[in-house]
């Protein structure tokens, strides 16, 4: 990842607009997301491949129409990034995303305030 805070401009524009065919643009076919959140509508805490993950955030969108992100702050690492920011609730979130040799997303975790 040469631009950590580009990225995270991309990634939160792509929620942004709703568009789950630019949102889903950045992640692998194998990708694995954790979220508490996502146990809610999946039964589980692990979602593992891009149709499972598109087919959540295709229901969680659908539950939040007006789901907005606000970008805080972003952390580079090695190969990954956190990107720290705030939702439409003014709920602090925090996104750790891995990155995989062809630049694509192949780990993700959601983190969210209490």
């Amino acid at each position: 990842m040469k631009d950590a805070t580009a990225f995270a401009d991309r990634w939160a524009e792509g929620w942004n607009s709703q568009d789950l065919d630019r949102i889903m643009a950045h992640y692998a076919d194998d990708i694995v997301f954790r979220s508490r959140k996502a146990v809610a509508l999946t039964g589980a805490g692990e979602i593992r491949g891009k149709p499972a993950l598109r087919a959540y955030w295709a229901a969680a969108l659908s539950r939040q129409p007006d789901l907005h992100f606000t970008v805080d702050r972003v952390f580079a690492g090695h190969d990954m990034l956190t990107i720290a920011y705030t939702n439409h609730r003014d709920v602090p979130s925090a996104e750790t995303l891995w990155f995989g040799a062809d630049d694509l997303i192949v780990r993700a975790g959601a983190c969210h305030a209490d």
